[in-house]
């Protein structure tokens, strides 16, 4: 009952707050009585929403009943310790955006529920994808979150942009996921008829009796598709202009929770279903996870905008995770899980100073001369201070642990995987390392010490008014977990450890 709850709660509220006529609004700041509702029915929605998610988790819940039976498809829907920690975060991240969002104006383009709406609809896709545990309700999951995230980027994006810039970035988006769920579906379908079940348990089982073309058939089409999703260079195009043109919730969403669903469907489909196809692949996935972590670096130690910036960021940061499951060891898997929950805690951290600072600025060029964040903003400038030392691997914070045993992991490799090309690979990792102290110093320096606007002295230009209240203590809350999990990982390593060995012993 739970586990249905969990899911039923925030879709019932996403369907009553999309529809919603547009007389509801409460304008942009949500002043009016109908709009504090909205806010109220959105906020205690996803409260319940996450209290819920600490209750399946804790008790490893379940639910397994009859679906489509002609297909032999089961609605059925589970937490591991693969997901366990992917539902908790998604669960409590949307309630810090849905706070961070009534405690600041409502982006122009539509009304107030709508917005909310969407914030809900897409926590709602993003759970059921973790929790899925048959193949077809995955790839249905998976699909949800599409729609809504469309609309918050189309209609509620940067209103400083023609809106043709925001068609291009919406439909992008729309067109490259579309395109990668395509190829999964395939992928899908070809794993089903194979085995003959699409219950995700019952194909990591018998995996070992595919046949080896039917394994590479199947796992080259579910790691393109869902490269797509992570991104891994160079299917990353549409994610720079998406995370520039969307509003800050929009931006948290689709970088701490949209981007691990491609990631864990690598882990959850092709890495348990068709391990063998996996390993003969392991070099191009290996080689592509690299690239993308010195195109990411490279791109941000010139990228005048900062919203776009973290962007770029997270694809490299997504290239540690893509080389971590290459490695095809225990030791790999864990650091992908790892680097995920890292990436969405220290994303969602970025992304909202960023956004914030967007908001107060105008623009979030780099090459404006700014007043010191450090003297006038000092809880932002602390805020973003830690988001760069955690985005460029700084020991004690979240991100060390996750990038760190990426590269172990590619060093002492499973047995079947090229050691020779992933150690190469673990030498351009370390660059790529370099590169992430170097474009973060470069942000630091500008934006927190004030120093290089093309304009004029940073203590010149007009001051920025600090974070205060509610998205203070969203804020607060982050850097805790930044930190919390830097310097105690066992926490959420302890979490996935059991799974991951049973994963690789039941896919091998």
């Amino acid at each position: 009952m739970a586990v249905t709850l969990l899911l039923l709660v925030p879709l019932l509220t996403a369907v009553a707050l999309l529809a919603l006529p547009a007389s509801v609004d409460g304008g942009r700041d949500g002043l009016t009585g109908a709009g504090r509702g909205v806010g109220l029915a959105a906020l205690v929605a996803t409260a319940v929403t996450a209290l819920l998610a600490v209750v399946v988790v804790a008790g490893s819940m379940s639910v397994d009943l009859p679906w489509i039976r002609a297909l032999g498809v089961r609605w059925h829907f589970a937490v591991d310790g693969l997901s366990a920690a992917l539902v908790l975060l998604t669960a409590l991240l949307t309630v810090a955006v849905v706070v961070h969002a009534l405690a600041g104006r409502t982006p122009p383009g539509g009304s107030r529920a709508t917005y909310l709406g969407c914030i809900v609809l897409v926590e709602t896709g993003a759970l059921a994808t973790f929790l899925a545990r048959d193949a077809l309700l995955f790839f249905v999951a998976f699909e949800i979150v599409l729609v809504p995230m469309w609309v918050l980027v189309r209609r509620f994006g940067d209103e400083h942009v023609p809106d043709e810039r925001r068609a291009d970035a919406a439909g992008r988006f729309v067109l490259f996921t579309a395109f990668g769920s395509t190829l999964m579906l395939v992928g899908v379908l070809v794993l089903v008829n194979a085995a003959g079940t699409s219950d995700l348990d019952a194909l990591a089982a018998r995996a070992g009796a595919l046949e080896s073309g039917t394994q590479l058939t199947a796992a080259a089409l579910l790691l393109a598709g869902l490269a797509v999703k992570v991104p891994v260079w160079p299917l990353h195009t549409w994610l720079p202009s998406a995370h520039t043109i969307a509003p800050t919730a929009g931006s948290v969403l689709l970088a701490a929770v949209l981007l691990k669903m491609g990631t864990y469907g690598i882990v959850r489909l092709p890495v348990a279903s068709a391990p063998d196809g996996v390993a003969t692949l392991s070099p191009a996935l290996a080689l592509l996870g690299v690239a993308g972590i010195l195109w990411g670096g490279l791109a941000c130690l010139v990228e005048r905008d900062l919203k776009r910036l973290v962007a770029y960021s997270s694809v490299a940061h997504m290239g540690f995770v893509v080389l971590a499951v290459a490695s095809g060891s225990e030791t790999g898997l864990q650091a992908a899980l790892f680097g995920n929950i890292a990436h969405g805690i220290v994303s969602a951290l970025l992304f909202l100073v960023v956004g914030d600072l967007k908001e107060r600025w105008g623009s979030a060029d780099l090459g404006t001369a700014r007043a010191a964040l450090r003297d006038k903003a000092p809880r932002l400038g602390l805020a973003l201070v830690v988001g760069l030392a955690a985005a460029l691997g700084l020991p004690g914070l979240v991100t060390f642990w996750g990038e760190w045993l990426a590269l172990y992991a590619a060093w002492s490799p499973a047995p079947d995987r090229p050691v020779g090309l992933l150690r190469s690979c673990v030498v351009a990792g370390a660059v790529g390392l370099a590169l992430a102290a170097a474009y973060s110093l470069r942000v630091a320096r500008i934006v927190w010490a004030g120093e290089g606007g093309d304009a004029a002295e940073g203590d010149a230009a007009e001051p920025v008014p600090d974070s205060r209240g509610w998205q203070w203590g969203v804020l607060v809350t982050l850097l805790v977990a930044t930190v919390g999990l830097g310097v105690a990982p066992h926490l959420l390593l302890g979490i996935s450890a059991q799974d991951v060995t049973t994963l690789l012993g039941v896919g091998r």
